[in-house]
């Protein structure tokens, strides 16, 4: 089981990429515009960089969903390894088994 407060800190990081993704967004497409003239394409990457750091996408990390773990993580089932093998084993995941031979 990850820290709570490592888990606490990834959700406060989504709530703030949530908040203030329309206006990332908005001052990107006016910093990338090349016909802007560069006064304000200028004025707009300082504001991007006056914005929380926590905002930013790229900030974030994949954890699982049950444990934390922020190593081995399946994005397409939001699980870690080790929770993704027990939850087979014990055949909560429709299809799989564990392999054996």
């Amino acid at each position: 089981m990850a820290k709570k407060s490592m888990v606490n800190r990834e959700v406060k990081r989504e709530k703030l990429v949530a908040q203030h993704a329309s206006k990332r967004a908005a001052l990107k497409a006016v910093i990338n515009d090349q016909e802007k003239p560069i006064e304000e394409r200028f004025a707009a990457t300082l504001k991007l960089a006056e914005m929380p750091r926590n905002s930013s996408a790229v900030r974030l990390h994949n954890r699982c969903q049950l444990t934390g773990r922020p190593h081995a993580y399946y994005r397409k089932l939001k699980l870690s390894r080790i929770m993704l093998r027990d939850l087979a084993s014990f055949g909560q995941i429709p299809g799989m088994v564990k392999s054996s031979w």
